[in-house]
């Protein structure tokens, strides 16, 4: 599918199937390749989360939810952007699970710049939102755009030193719901100098599991994410590790070994993380990558699916089985469980999707797969 602008009624029409319960982005992208539109895909989708053992009526969102959600959207003078449109940004497309549509308010333009991410501790130090304010300002003027969180601590200092340049928050929420509220002031600056965007609906609170899917989006937009600050099992350490799972760099400030907001970034430079104590250190890898991103971009859609392989019911009724025979709580990669149940690519990924719907499994990043519950 090649990058094309939607019509209204086709941007509504993405939305309903991005808002549809269970659709993650991979099992968007498989259901659009096999069924080849959206309205076709929808079609199927109630009985595809049968066949995967949902005991509850599929209910797709209502045309009037999603003509709410469109109206909302309008009124606070912010647009969806789907990731078939030419303004999507192109280091997003690129990741494996990139959101199918993202609401955006401000310039979507700036999304196409080049980004880093910056992120760090809540509870950031003194010196950590010195650091932090440094190297979002003088990575500014050499022309990037700043990403972050706006969290407290590291993420407002980056976003408030680099308003003169160019700024993106990404949001856990809607992007209508400013998070935390003490940050109402800098998140309308954020609007007039750069971009506001989240892959959630509209109104939608910020919840604990929707960080790490707002993460994934900070470090999908940049060319790379540099770490100020963070304790061990921090959420920005969740960031740098997607940003390693994506194909970008990871830049880490080193900390005293005596503050534990230092112990994360500096286990992040034992496992090979750029030592950074100013923002040349992140220049000089940066410029020695290719212009589109620290990953090459993928053709939309580009990742490749087996073919769709028709069984009769009970073949299948058996394959499905021998997968959830082999899942569990703890994710398994797609490929191990072709290898484990010697199973075709097809098969596996029909049952996973069927089972997706159904609510029954979940897709981690990593092609990694797990039982809910």
């Amino acid at each position: 599918m090649k990058r094309r602008a939607l019509n209204a009624a086709e941007r509504r029409e993405w939305l309903r199937f991005a808002r549809a319960p269970n659709i993650g982005p991979v099992t968007f992208r498989q259901l659009l390749n096999r069924y080849k539109s959206i309205g076709s895909a929808l079609e199927a989708l109630p009985d595809l989360a049968r066949r995967g053992g949902s005991k509850l009526n599929f209910v797709l969102p209502s045309l009037q939810q999603i003509d709410d959600e469109i109206a909302r959207m309008e009124k606070c003078g912010g647009r969806f952007v789907a990731l078939c449109e030419p303004d999507y940004p192109e280091a997003l497309a690129a990741i494996e699970d990139a959101p199918p549509v993202i609401a955006v308010r401000g310039d979507a333009a700036t999304l196409n710049r080049r980004c880093i991410g910056i992120v760090g501790a809540r509870n950031a130090s003194l010196n950590g939102r010195k650091m932090a304010e440094k190297l979002a300002k003088d990575l500014g003027e050499q022309g990037f755009v700043i990403v972050s969180g706006m969290a407290r601590g590291i993420d407002t200092a980056a976003h408030q030193c680099s308003l003169a340049t160019g700024t993106v928050a990404v949001l856990a929420g809607g992007v209508d719901v400013v998070y935390p509220e003490e940050n109402a002031a800098l998140y309308e600056k954020i609007i007039e100098n750069g971009a506001v965007i989240s892959d959630q609906p509209m109104g939608g609170e910020p919840r604990a599991q929707l960080f790490p899917k707002r993460n994934r989006l900070i470090s999908g937009l940049s060319l790379g994410v540099v770490v100020v600050e963070a304790a061990k099992r921090s959420g920005s350490l969740i960031t740098a590790r997607m940003a390693l799972e994506q194909g970008r760099e990871v830049f880490a400030v080193p900390g005293s070994p005596l503050d534990p907001r230092a112990n994360g970034t500096n286990d992040l430079l034992r496992q090979g993380a750029v030592l950074t104590e100013g923002a040349e250190d992140v220049l000089n890898h940066i410029h020695s990558l290719p212009p589109g991103g620290a990953a090459p971009v993928q053709p939309l859609f580009g990742f490749e699916e087996p073919p769709y392989e028709a069984l009769d019911e009970r073949e299948m009724d058996r394959a499905q089985a021998r997968i959830l025979e082999s899942l569990s709580p703890s994710p398994v990669a797609v490929d191990e469980l072709v290898r484990v149940t010697q199973l075709s690519s097809a098969v596996v990924l029909t049952v996973l999707l069927e089972l997706e719907l159904a609510g029954r499994v979940e897709r981690q990043a990593g092609q990694r797969v797990a039982l809910v519950g």
